[in-house]
């Protein structure tokens, strides 16, 4: 298994170690799954080919890097102001979205898995304020996918780097922001000591989801058996990560505020009003772009609308209530 993770890194190379270990328990040591770090095998963007090409039989990531690859693998990820884990989930494994999902991998050899979800991350580290939405104009940010072409709109510069090349370049200037994942996953990075704001909520990534890719050959190979515990496996390493991150992201947070001095700021409406007008925009413009794309889209935006519906009078409804 290669990843787009620094090896052993919180929450996603340690996802990705778990998955590793289930695997070889589920199967009774029939499959034994070597875990390389980003940079070990190859490079932490290289891991799509990889898998593709049958370097590795795994791949651990996130499909929103490889919008180079297929535009309509973004949605698998994240999107703006889109669906939380929750809803991902949902949606993969009860409305359509899986089947969508293994179809814009064929082409390439991969059958992909939702392997793990941050929930919703936070905003990002800023090195200045941001008062208003004049603030993005000029700003050069690490933030992929589709909620980097919004802030694109916005005016913004999006970078893409890997996780390993963030606090160099946040310490050293060479980006004025980065977004990454939450409290959890940004203290082990040390995101703190190169950024003063920290600002919420993570309108980019809503409920992100991680990927197991595998290459399809491979999986092919084994018998029936093992081909349903490699998957039962990814499907189980989904709900843990989820769980992980709920469990540790409050604690990091409340040592980032009370021990660090971190100076944790909300997003102001207006900015998140416009954020979500460009967001519909770019993702409009995105699912025009080819056939499957678009297929992809219709699917995601008809899951979100009922979601919404449902979830204003259950779950947003609740929280609403326990916040009175």
């Amino acid at each position: 298994m290669v990843t787009t993770w620094p090896k052993n890194f919180p929450g996603l190379g340690t996802g990705a170690n778990y998955l590793a270990e289930l695997i070889g328990k589920l199967s009774n040591g029939r499959i034994e799954v070597k875990v390389y770090g980003a940079g070990e095998l190859v490079g932490a963007l290289e891991v799509f080919d990889a898998v593709s090409r049958g370097t590795a039989q795994l791949g651990h990531g996130a499909s929103y890097y490889w919008k180079g690859k297929s535009s309509a693998a973004q949605f698998f990820a994240a999107v703006p102001f889109g669906l939380t884990a929750q809803e991902m989930n949902s949606w993969l494994y009860h409305g359509g979205g899986m089947e969508l999902w293994e179809e814009v991998y064929a082409p390439f050899g991969l059958v992909p898995g939702a392997a793990g979800n941050t929930g919703v991350q936070m905003g990002g580290w800023f090195n200045k304020e941001i008062n208003s939405v004049a603030d993005l104009a000029g700003l050069k940010m690490r933030i992929p996918g589709l909620g980097g072409e919004v802030l694109k709109r916005a005016g913004g510069t999006p970078v893409l780097l890997p996780g390993g090349e963030i606090f160099p370049s946040l310490q050293s200037g060479a980006i004025d922001a980065t977004e990454w994942v939450g409290p959890y996953n940004d203290m082990a990075f040390g995101l703190h000591k190169a950024a003063k704001f920290y600002y919420y909520p993570g309108w980019h990534e809503p409920g992100t989801t991680l990927e197991c890719m595998i290459n399809k050959e491979a999986l092919e190979a084994l018998p029936e058996e093992l081909q349903l515990i490699v998957r039962s496996a990814i499907r189980i390493a989904n709900q843990d990560m989820l769980a992980d991150f709920t469990a540790k992201n409050n604690q990091a947070l409340e040592q980032l505020v009370n021990e660090q001095n971190v100076d944790l700021r909300r997003f102001p409406d207006d900015v998140l009003k416009k954020l979500r007008d460009l967001s519909d925009e770019v993702i409009a413009e995105e699912a025009a772009q080819d056939e499957i794309t678009k297929k992809v889209f219709d699917s995601f935006v008809k899951f979100r609308d009922q979601a919404k519906k449902w979830h204003a009078v259950s779950e947003q409804a609740y929280l609403n209530a326990r916040s009175l």
